[in-house]
C-alpha cells in the first residue's frame, strides 16, 4: 500500500469531487479533519455519508465552510444535524435497501471514498465490514479509496473487503472504534422490552435496533431457544444472546447457522468477540435489507421506532415536523419483509411521551412530518401501557386501541379528536368496553 499522511491523502480530493465517508462507529474522522483543513483551497466538495456515530459534530460542518463543502446525508446523525438545519446541507432520501444500487449506477456519484479498514490478511484483504452498509458500494463507484489502515479496527468477514493493491492512499492508524453502551434500561424502557419479548415466539429472526428498548427486549429473550439474526446493527445486546447460545440461528433460512448484519456498534468486548468471527457475517444494506431476502426466514421480527403516530397508525420516524431528524433507514425494509414472512411481526416500539412531557401517540402529525411507515404496513404498536395490533382494524378501531396505551394524561383529548374524526362508529366503539 502507498503510505502517506492524512493531509498528503486527502490532496486527491478535487473541487467538485464527491466524497463518501464510512459511517457508524467507525467514520474515518482523522481523514475528515484533514479534508476540513483544505476549507479555503476547495469548493462544492460534496460530501455523502449514512448512519454516523461520533463524539461531535464532523469537521467540516461549520458555517465558514459552506461554500467549500456540501453535506448529501443519506441518513442523518448528530454529526450533521445542525448543519443541515442551518440549510448548509440536505438528505437524499431512499429506502436504505434501494442506495447501493443507486451509487452503483452513479445516480449518487461517488469519486473518493474514504473508509476506515482493518490491517490486511495474510493474502493482503483488509475488511471493512465493521461498516459495510453503504461504504461497500462506494468503494465499488469510487475511482479513489482513501483508507485509514487501522489496527483497532477488528477483521470482519463479509463481502466488505479490499485488496491492499485496490487502495489508492493509506493513512496508518490505531484509532478504536466508538465504545457504545448503554446502561440498564429505565423503568418505562424495561416495560416496553417486557411486552415485545412476550410477543416473539422461540425460533424468531430478528431485526432489532440501537439503544434504550432493544436493549430491554433483548435482556427479555434469555430464556428463548434457537433465535436468529437478520439485521441491520450488530449491538452488545445480540452479542450477549450469541454467547449464551441464545441466537444459534438453527432455524433461518437464509445464511442458516450464521448471524447476518450489515455493521457493528457496541463495546470493546463485543468488537473483539466478532474479529475473526466466522459465525457472523456482514454485506451491504442492498443484501441485509432486501425484503425478499428478510422474507425467506420464517418468523421474521422487525423491531423500530417513531417520533409520534398519528390515530390511524401512520408513522413518522424521519423528521420532527419540518426538520429533518434522520431518514427512513431500514424500518421500510424489515416492515415489509418480515410482514411477508411466514410467522413474521413487526413492531413500532416508543414511549407514550418524549422526554418534554409531549405525547407521541397524536391526533395528526406535526405539519411537515414525513410518514415512513404508512397505515397499510403498520402491525404492533408498543408502548409501556401495553401492546396493541391494528393490521386487522378499520380505522375507528385503530383510534380506540392506539387511546388504550397512550398516556393516560392524553386520552381524554384523543377520544374527542377521535370523536370528531371518526363520527358515530366511533362513538359506537367508545360506548363498548
Amino acid at each position: 500500500m502507498k503510505y502517506m499522511s492524512a493531509d498528503e491523502a486527502m490532496t486527491l480530493v478535487k473541487s467538485g469531487d464527491w466524497v463518501f465517508f464510512q459511517g457508524s462507529t467507525s467514520v474515518p474522522v482523522i481523514l475528515q479533519e484533514a479534508l476540513a483543513r483544505r476549507h479555503e483551497e476547495l469548493r462544492d466538495v460534496q460530501i455523502v455519508s449514512g448512519f454516523n456515530v461520533t463524539k461531535g459534530p464532523a469537521p467540516f460542518c461549520k458555517p465558514e465552510y459552506k461554500d467549500s463543502f456540501v453535506v448529501n446525508s443519506l441518513f442523518l446523525c448528530a454529526d450533521q444535524r445542525q448543519y443541515v438545519a442551518q440549510g448548509y446541507g440536505s438528505l437524499i432520501p431512499g429506502f436504505l435497501s434501494d442506495l447501493p444500487a443507486l451509487i452503483r449506477r452513479k445516480e449518487i456519484p461517488i469519486d473518493v471514498a474514504c473508509i476506515n479498514c482493518s490491517l490486511p490478511d495474510e493474502n493482503g484483504y483488509c475488511s471493512y465490514n465493521i461498516s459495510a452498509d453503504l461504504a461497500q458500494p462506494a468503494v465499488e463507484a469510487a475511482r479513489v479509496v482513501i483508507a485509514q489502515v487501522n489496527k483497532s479496527i477488528p477483521y470482519l468477514y463479509g463481502t466488505a473487503m479490499i485488496h491492499e493493491s485496490e487502495i489508492t492512499a493509506a493513512v496508518e492508524c490505531d484509532d478504536p472504534p466508538v465504545d457504545m453502551q448503554f446502561g440498564a434500561p429505565t423503568e418505562i424502557e424495561a416495560a416496553i422490552g417486557a411486552h415485545i419479548a412476550e410477543e416473539i415466539p422461540d425460533g424468531a429472526t430478528l431485526q432489532i435496533g440501537v439503544g434504550g428498548i432493544p436493549n430491554a427486549t433483548l435482556n427479555g429473550l434469555k430464556n428463548h431457544k434457537h433465535l436468529g439474526l437478520h439485521t441491520e446493527a450488530m449491538t452488545d445486546g445480540v452479542f450477549r444472546l450469541m454467547q449464551s447460545g441464545v441466537i444459534d440461528n438453527s432455524m433461518k433460512k437464509y445464511e442458516p447457522g450464521r448471524s447476518v448484519a450489515s455493521l457493528a456498534l457496541g463495546s470493546r468486548q463485543m468488537y473483539e468477540f466478532i474479529d475473526h468471527n466466522r459465525d457472523c457475517v456482514f454485506f451491504d444494506v442492498g443484501v441485509t435489507n432486501d425484503p425478499s431476502l428478510i422474507r425467506q426466514n420464517p418468523k421474521a421480527v422487525a423491531i423500530n421506532s417513531a417520533i409520534e403516530v398519528d390515530l390511524t397508525g401512520q408513522i413518522c420516524a424521519d423528521s420532527i415536523g419540518e426538520m429533518i431528524f434522520s431518514s427512513v433507514g431500514g424500518q421500510h425494509d424489515f416492515m415489509y419483509g418480515a410482514s411477508l414472512s411466514e410467522g413474521g411481526k413487526t413492531f413500532i416500539a416508543m414511549p407514550a411521551r418524549t422526554a418534554k412531557g409531549r405525547g407521541k401517540i397524536v391526533a395528526n402529525l406535526a405539519p411537515g412530518a414525513g410518514v415512513v411507515t404508512t397505515r397499510f404496513q403498520t402491525q404492533y404498536v408498543v408502548t409501556e401501557y401495553g401492546c396493541v395490533y391494528l393490521r386487522n382494524k378499520n380505522l375507528a378501531q385503530r383510534a380506540k386501541a392506539l387511546i388504550s396505551i397512550a398516556h393516560p394524561d392524553d386520552r381524554e383529548a384523543l377520544e374527542r379528536a377521535a370523536l370528531e374524526r371518526f363520527g358515530y362508529i366511533y362513538h359506537r366503539l367508545s360506548m363498548q368496553p
